[in-house]
């Protein structure tokens, strides 16, 4: 009861007529962000984008300059030299066969997958558990590299990576409520921003149709970035 009191509370303080600036939006949500533990802060781009065309297929990553407040779990398919190096940059797990065995075996303990060149045969035979799960190592995302070091540290770092849903939304959750403002904000200007740039070609029309932001359990506030 308590908390269908609080969350009735929390969307009686936003107007869903109103259009919010970037900085109204994050100080309202990180006001009504009164969970029991540290609420993830997300912003929704209704994008105006046709994901199931090859050209408006958008997919990518962005390093969020203060991080995401979560701790990500790297798994590295690597050998030798690149698996010591994957080791010394902090990831959490480190195999070949080994790791590939895990993972048919349903062990999956990791947040992000990242595997050298020469270990894509290997990968491969996980294909269809790993790609469901969106952790299938990819080239374009920087995730299949033989620099696997500076790999786990941009995930440790706060690399998100992002996909446009079957509706053309994309969500990022860009930060915590225990995050001050501006750490918010300068977070969440690099992820609109690389969105925006992001823009596929083949996009007629608006592009940004909508953006909104919400905590783990508030109510969403519709926003713009401004000029």
């Amino acid at each position: 009861m308590a908390i269908g009191k609080r969350l009735k509370q929390a969307h009686a303080a936003v107007d869903k007529n109103k259009v919010y600036t970037a900085e109204e939006a994050i100080a309202l949500i990180k006001s009504l962000a009164k969970a029991k533990f540290d609420e993830t802060i997300e912003v929704s781009m209704n994008l105006g984008v046709d994901p199931k065309k090859a050209d408006q297929n958008l997919r990518g990553v962005v390093q969020l300059p203060n991080g995401t407040g979560k701790t990500y779990r790297v798994a590295v398919f690597a050998r030798g030299a690149k698996a010591e190096e994957a080791k010394a940059a902090g990831a959490d797990i480190v195999g070949a066969e080994d790791l590939m065995e895990m993972v048919q075996a349903g062990n999956m303990p990791f947040d992000r997958c990242i595997a050298t060149p020469d270990m894509m045969g290997i990968v491969g035979r996980v294909g269809k558990i790993l790609g469901p799960r969106s952790l299938m190592p990819n080239p374009k995302l920087g995730t299949v590299t033989m620099d696997v070091a500076e790999a786990v540290k941009a995930v440790k770092g706060g690399q998100v990576e992002y996909r446009a849903e079957k509706a053309g939304i994309v969500h990022c959750g860009f930060g915590k409520a225990s995050f001050t403002a501006d750490a918010l904000l300068e977070n969440l200007k690099v992820f609109v921003d690389t969105i925006q740039k992001a823009r596929p070609a083949g996009v007629k029309g608006t592009y940004v149709r909508k953006l909104s932001m919400s905590s783990t359990q508030g109510p969403g506030v519709t926003f713009t970035m401004g000029a």
